[in-house]
């Protein structure tokens, strides 16, 4: 099996998807552009059936599979957005969801994967460990396991966003993709690459985690001690395995995000985009608020935002501070 999605099969999961997900509109960001100093588009993800992109990835992969496959169930860890795009997969075609999810997952992320139905076990553990204990369950009782960044085929299912940016803003300069397990920005960088190589792709990541970041500097995968950083939905500390290759070949810059410009995102999202956005999201906005990205008065800038499921005493607490 490729380790990689080819633009063939983004475009066979556009296919699949089309009657199931939302093609989220791209939205003209004109009070945030007039700070950061460019024209800014936004694709609000937040606004998807589940609250986040990973639905794509989710569903994508569960209809790739026969019913026989799945016929026991599946299984995955996720620190909650991929569980929840699971789970209403699950639902979708009636089979048994299993989501080992860690104990710091926010409320709303557990919440939501219950009410899909799904069967939520709880692990503290770091990412690695919650796999090992992911493939152990799935050995035991025969569910398929569907990997929330390494399997292509759910990379093919992220990176029909690419697709829908290019659609609807031909002459994009530039998209900037939160960055975390990778299979986000693995997708749609395949997707803009491989259709638009002019287009600039810009990773950003948390400072706190800077995995890809580090890797690039030493040319190899470098995993790093798993450091807290408010953007739980990209607190990983070891560099995908498939995502890697992907990102080093299609991703020309990946950038640093402290957390206070990760919230200072979230703000100016919530104030002049009337946006609620997970820090996860709004780092990409959080990037452009740092300067951390070089940008011309006339550039194209689409920022992704990947999810909006944060708990809300949480999101309370960032916005009166602000």
């Amino acid at each position: 099996m490729r380790n990689f999605p080819t633009i063939q099969d983004i475009h066979d999961a556009r296919a699949r998807l089309k009657p199931h997900v939302r093609h989220t509109p791209l939205l003209r960001a004109d009070k945030i552009e007039k700070t950061v100093g460019c024209e800014l588009y936004l694709k609000p993800e937040t606004l998807q059936i589940t609250g986040a992109f990973k639905i794509r990835g989710a569903l994508n992969k569960a209809l790739s599979l026969s019913k026989a496959d799945i016929a026991n169930g599946i299984i995955a860890t996720s620190s909650g957005n991929h569980a929840q795009g699971l789970a209403y997969a699950a639902r979708m075609l009636g089979v048994k969801a299993i989501l080992v999810l860690p104990v710091t997952a926010p409320k709303i992320k557990i919440e939501n994967t219950k009410a899909l139905g799904a069967e939520v076990v709880l692990f503290d553990g770091d990412t690695a460990a919650r796999w090992k204990r992911v493939y152990e369950i799935a050995t035991e009782n025969n569910y398929v396991p569907i990997h929330a960044f390494e399997d292509p085929i759910v990379m093919a299912g992220q990176g029909t966003i690419g697709c829908e940016i290019l659609d609807d803003l031909a002459d994009v300069d530039t998209v900037i993709v939160p960055v975390g397990g990778g299979g986000l920005i693995s997708g749609i960088a395949t997707a803009i690459k491989e259709t638009k190589p002019s287009v600039r792709v810009i990773g950003a990541e948390p400072a706190l985690t800077p995995k890809y970041y580090l890797s690039r500097i030493n040319r190899e995968r470098t995993p790093l001690p798993l450091l807290d950083t408010i953007a739980d939905g990209l607190r990983i500390s070891v560099p995908g395995q498939n995502p890697y290759p992907i990102i080093e070949k299609y991703v020309d810059e990946i950038v640093l995000v402290e957390d206070r410009h990760i919230i200072d995102g979230m703000r100016a999202l919530a104030k002049d985009a009337k946006l609620i956005a997970e820090p996860a999201a709004a780092i990409t906005v959080g990037a452009l608020l740092a300067g951390s990205i070089n940008l011309k008065p006339d550039e194209k800038v689409c920022a992704v935002l990947s999810g909006g499921n944060w708990d809300l005493s949480d999101l309370v607490g960032v916005y009166a501070e602000g």
